[in-house]
């Protein structure tokens, strides 16, 4: 979490209340609050005002969470943080229905961005929601959405989340495997310990973009897109950027090109320029790897020589 330490967000819950207050907030409802990634600031006015008002917040860490109230200036009693994570949450589930069917107000927040994504606070979800109590989202920060939108991926079809991937060895070789055929963008998450393994098992993938998004929304956030067999070697080429919380766009695998029609273009630009002016223009048309259409240009050469 980071924010200016001098920050006064005073003006801020004012302008939560003046536009949030007079909304509507039944009672007995669980709000699944977004909260900032990494920058205070990105914080918005409708999670404001109800972080104030809820009369309790079951959240991933208490400590991290009252520490993030109080940069807001939201004072809480310690008993009104309930502990939510991944070891408790079926135990937590029981005690926030209760507080619901009391006709109190809880907020869900996680450590970071949109609870129940990857974070804890799936499983509460859908408690609540099979108990019959009212589920209302506050929509909010996310790391997924906000590397998607920096990653410049032009690829139809939208993405697949895939979060962390196994961190034994062989296993995660066999999900980089599975994700090879995969024509959509797939995004994951990843530990800084971890970051350089994954690295080096993405790098199979040779060609294909990977963007690497690095302590995103905070000060020393990094954004780059690299062949994924460059992943290691950009990694390695500043110790600083094994640090950090990490969120990977996979970029999605190139759609199988039309190998009759790409023949057809290289021959006849082959029959007008020389071998590698050919090959330049025929990968802009066609979008196919240079080196591909090079080998071709070769093999139709030599053909037409042989003939």
């Amino acid at each position: 979490m980071t924010h200016s330490i001098r920050a006064n967000y005073a003006p801020a819950l004012a302008a939560a209340r003046e536009a949030a207050a007079d909304q509507h907030y039944p009672q007995g409802a669980l709000y699944v609050v977004a909260t900032p990634i990494g920058n205070l600031a990105d914080i918005t006015l409708r999670a404001l005002h109800v972080l104030a008002q809820v009369d309790a917040v079951a959240c991933e860490d208490t400590r991290h969470t009252q520490q993030l109230l109080r940069a807001y200036g939201i004072e809480r009693p310690a008993g009104q943080l309930l502990a939510l994570h991944q070891h408790n949450e079926a135990e937590a589930a029981v005690a926030v229905i209760g507080h619901l069917r009391h006709g109190l107000r809880v907020a869900c927040v996680s450590d970071a961005g949109t609870p129940a994504v990857s974070d804890p606070g799936a499983r509460l979800v859908a408690a609540v929601r099979d108990a019959g109590l009212p589920v209302v989202p506050l929509p909010g920060a996310s790391s997924l959405t906000t590397l998607l939108s920096a990653a410049g991926m032009t690829q139809e079809g939208g993405f697949v989340f895939a979060g962390f991937l196994p961190t034994k060895a062989a296993e995660r070789g066999r999900a980089v495997s599975q994700l090879a055929a995969e024509d959509r963008a797939v995004v994951l998450l990843e530990a800084p310990h971890r970051i350089a393994a994954l690295a080096d098992s993405l790098a199979v993938l040779g060609d294909r973009p990977v963007t690497f998004g690095r302590e995103l929304t905070k000060q020393f956030e990094e954004i780059a897109t690299v062949p994924a067999r460059d992943g290691p070697a950009w990694l390695a080429a500043d110790a600083h950027r094994t640090r950090g919380e990490f969120v990977l766009v996979v970029h999605g695998a190139p759609v199988a090109a039309d190998a009759g029609h790409d023949e057809r273009v290289l021959r006849l630009l082959l029959a007008e320029l020389p071998l590698k002016s050919a090959v330049r223009l025929a990968a802009d048309i066609t979008g196919r790897p240079k080196n591909s259409l090079y080998d071709a240009a070769l093999a139709l050469r030599k053909a037409e020589g042989d003939g």
